[in-house]
């Protein structure tokens, strides 16, 4: 068969939340660009498919009447209005996202499989600025005379695009990042995570608290239990992939051993169902600043490495760089430079000026949860304090608080109950 020649603006690799981010701002601002995934959508991802108030932001910013349409639809989208951390003692505190929460209030966050989420992004993905290649597969990338070529294969069909930048969005195993990035001096970091989905988990928090157990045999990371819709968990396990190496940690075994024997874990799991396999998959952390960006071209979401350190969220971070991504070649593309000195002004130094403090204090709260008695003395300080509760709960809005984890003085007037 003949191919098929498309020329434009932007080509996107990659149709999960941080393509789908770029494409819906990219729409906005009148750009035409190709999408190209080799998966057929609906498609599952590995993933503990909660959703912050970050992915709200984005989503909201795209179109109010998208988180309008997830907000009503908790039969699909189930709300989150906090999250349970329970410390390595066994003890729990539970922390509203809204202290102040009203019945006006929308829920700042969601848990949803990523097979339902991702698919939902993608249909909103089409408009008549975006043309989508589904089920296609990249046979080379090329660069030169200040543009991008990407040569494919689509229903049998090559197929060759071109234009003057690519956005890597296609994961911690881009093809994109392979093909442009050479530096490898500043290795990945990684976490390792396993998710499985199990059915009939009890005494879920009325108001689908998300839980991270820090058990002592997982840290510094943590077993978590995420609400799903029908009676559905998202259960799972993550962990430093360094330290899974250097302690041969099994973390399949140490995930069934936790909910067959921990005693806070345990009883909910009595009738509980496992449902499909148990999978895992990589994290690429943010673990410090590397470039995100060059001559021709631009990485977001896991092909960036822009994993939150502590939390592992993924996700909300993805559509955020997705929709810089955006705003950045809105003002580039005009001008025609889409050298890496350009690129690094409006979209690198953008992204690290906004997420670069919450990166560096989620890598530092990392190094901290390695201690069991400083996670057991924060949690039972702020067990016996609403105040400092109340603080803790800020801190999940407020950078500034937030920063106030990584401080010795902080500890002092817990400690001084001042």
């Amino acid at each position: 068969m003949m191919g098929k020649s498309t020329d434009t603006q932007v080509i996107i690799v990659g149709a999960g939340p941080a393509g789908a981010g770029a494409s819906f701002f990219l729409s906005k601002y009148g750009i035409p660009h190709v999408v190209i995934d080799k998966e057929t959508f609906p498609r599952d991802k590995v993933c503990g498919d909660a959703c912050s108030g970050k992915t709200a932001l984005v989503i909201n910013r795209a179109d109010p009447e998208w988180l309008n349409e997830i907000l009503d639809a908790p039969q699909a989208f189930t709300p989150s209005w906090g999250i349970k951390f329970v410390a390595p003692n066994g003890r729990a505190l539970d922390i509203p996202f809204s202290p102040k929460r009203t019945p006006e209030t929308k829920a700042p966050g969601f848990t949803v499989p990523r097979m339902v989420f991702d698919d939902f992004l993608f249909r909103k993905m089409p408009s008549p600025y975006c043309t989508i290649y589904q089920g296609a597969s990249i046979t080379d990338i090329e660069r030169g005379d200040n543009k991008v070529t990407v040569n494919m294969t689509h229903n049998g069909v090559a197929h060759i695009v071109t234009a003057p930048v690519i956005i890597g969005a296609d994961g911690d195993k881009s093809i994109v990042h392979r093909k442009f990035v050479s530096d490898s001096s500043q290795p990945k970091a990684y976490a390792v995570g396993l998710r499985a989905y199990y059915e009939g988990v009890t005494d879920m928090h009325p108001d689908n608290y998300i839980e991270l157990h820090f058990l002592p045999e997982v840290l510094p990371g943590y077993l978590w239990i995420f609400p799903l819709p029908n009676g559905m968990a998202n259960v799972g396990v993550g962990l430093l992939s360094e330290i899974v190496r250097e302690k041969k940690i099994n973390l399949r075994e140490q995930m069934l051993h936790a909910i067959k024997t921990n005693p806070q874990i345990a009883p909910r799991f009595a009738n509980a169902r496992l449902q499909d396999k148990i999978q895992g998959w990589g994290l690429p952390l943010a673990t410090e600043r590397r470039p995100l960006s060059g001559d021709n071209y631009i990485l977001c979401g896991d092909a960036a490495s822009l994993v939150d350190p502590f939390s592992g969220e993924g996700i909300g971070n993805a559509l955020y760089s997705g929709m810089l991504a955006a705003m950045a070649l809105k003002e580039v593309l005009p001008q025609r430079d889409l050298s890496a000195a350009r690129l690094r002004t409006d979209y690198d130094d953008v992204l690290y000026k906004r997420l670069g403090d919450e990166f560096r204090i989620s890598a530092t709260l990392q190094r901290l949860s390695k201690y069991p008695w400083l996670f057991n003395f924060v949690v039972n300080k702020a067990y016996k304090s609403p105040s400092l509760r109340n603080t803790i709960s800020c801190m999940f809005t407020d950078m500034d608080l937030r920063d106030q984890f990584s401080k010795p003085s902080f500890y002092l007037k817990i400690l001084f109950n001042r």
